[in-house]
C-alpha cells in the first residue's frame, strides 16, 4: 500500500467524485480510476459505493479514510521534524487533552516558549481520556492532558500544580443557585447531564454515598459547550468542572459540590519516546514553568508532581 494512493483514496473520499478529485490532483480519471480498483483489489474489500454522479464509503471504506488519515499526518509530521532548521527550534507540537482548567497552565508555557522560539508552532485536539489515549499510543500527539483519575501507568508523566473542582452547571434563575454549594440530596433528584467517562461515575458515586446509575441523567456529553447549550434552554443540570463555562452575566450559574470533590490534572507522554526538538524544548519549558509555580505557592515542593 503506497501513501501516494492513500492520498489519492482521500482525496476522492472527499470529494466524493472521482473526476473532480482527480481535477484536484492534476491526474487523469482513468489513472485514479485505476489506482482505486488496484487498492479494492489489494485489501479484497469494497471502499465505494458507486452510484450516480457521487461515490460513497462502504463500512470499510470509513475505516480505511480514519487510518489513512493518522498514517499521512504521522508521515507529514516525520518529514516537517527531519526539515526543521538547524539553527533554530522549530516545528510543530501536538497536544490533546479534555476540558480542564489545567489548560490554562499549557497556554502559559506555550506563550512562554513562543517569545524564545516563534517558530514553534502548536496543534490542539480535544476529546475525552480514550480518544487523547488512542491518539497519543498512534503517535498523534505528543503530550495528554488527563484528568485524574486516568491510568497512566503506560506513560511517563507529570502531574500540573492545580487542581479541578466538581460542581453543576444551571441556569442563574434556578432554586439551587440560591445555595453556596450541593449537597448529594440536592443532586439526587435532577435531571442530570454527565460526561460518558466511566470514571467519572465512579467519582461521583463516591461522593454521592450510592450507585451512580440511581442518578435521573437525561444526556450525557463528551465536551462540555454543547451541553451548556441544554442546560441553557432548562433540559436539566450539567455535573461538570469548574472554569470550563465561564459564568458571570450570563444565564448559568456554577455551584460545586459540598463535600468539595477536587481532581489532579496530569500531563502525560509516551515512555521512551523519541521527541523532536519543538517538543522537547515544550516540555522543558512546562516543567519549569510549574517548578516555579510551587515554588512560588508552595514552598518548593514540586519534586512530588513528577513520575
Amino acid at each position: 500500500m503506497e501513501l501516494r494512493v492513500l492520498r489519492y483514496f482521500l482525496a476522492v473520499a472527499q470529494e466524493e467524485s472521482v473526476s473532480r478529485a482527480a481535477e484536484l490532483l492534476h491526474i487523469t480519471q482513468p489513472t485514479l480510476s485505476r489506482q482505486l480498483m488496484d487498492l479494492e483489489e489489494e485489501l479484497g474489500k469494497k471502499l465505494f459505493l458507486r452510484g450516480g454522479r457521487r461515490m460513497t464509503l462502504t463500512e470499510e471504506g470509513v475505516f480505511l479514510r480514519k487510518r489513512a488519515q493518522e498514517i499521512l499526518s504521522l508521515v507529514d509530521r516525520t518529514t516537517e521534524e527531519f526539515h526543521a532548521e538547524e539553527e533554530d527550534v522549530s516545528g510543530d507540537v501536538r497536544i490533546g487533552g479534555g476540558e480542564t482548567r489545567g489548560m490554562g497552565f499549557i497556554a502559559g508555557a506555550v506563550r512562554k516558549l513562543r517569545v524564545s522560539h516563534p517558530h514553534v508552532y502548536y496543534h490542539l485536539f480535544s476529546g475525552n481520556a480514550a480518544d487523547v489515549m488512542e491518539r497519543l499510543d498512534n503517535g498523534l500527539v505528543d503530550f495528554g492532558v488527563f484528568i485524574e483519575p486516568a491510568d497512566l501507568s503506560r506513560y511517563e508523566y507529570i502531574r500540573l500544580p492545580v487542581m479541578d473542582r466538581w460542581g453543576v452547571l444551571m441556569r442563574g434563575d434556578s432554586p439551587l443557585a440560591a445555595k453556596d454549594a450541593l449537597r448529594p440530596e440536592d443532586v439526587t433528584g435532577l435531571p442530570l447531564l454527565c460526561s460518558r467517562q466511566s470514571l467519572v461515575a465512579n467519582e461521583i458515586s463516591g461522593w454521592l454515598g450510592e450507585s451512580f446509575d440511581r442518578l435521573n441523567i437525561v444526556a450525557t456529553y463528551n465536551l462540555l459547550y454543547n451541553a451548556s447549550l441544554l442546560v441553557e434552554q432548562g433540559v436539566g443540570y450539567a455535573l461538570c468542572l469548574d472554569g470550563i463555562i465561564r459564568c458571570g452575566e450570563g444565564p448559568l450559574c456554577f455551584r460545586p459540590l459540598e463535600p468539595g470533590l477536587e481532581v489532579g490534572i496530569a500531563v502525560a507522554w509516551k515512555k521512551y519516546q523519541a521527541f523532536s526538538r519543538a517538543a522537547e524544548k515544550f516540555l522543558d519549558v512546562l516543567q519549569t514553568e510549574m517548578t516555579d509555580f510551587v515554588n512560588r505557592t508552595r514552598g518548593g515542593s514540586a519534586g512530588r508532581f513528577l513520575r
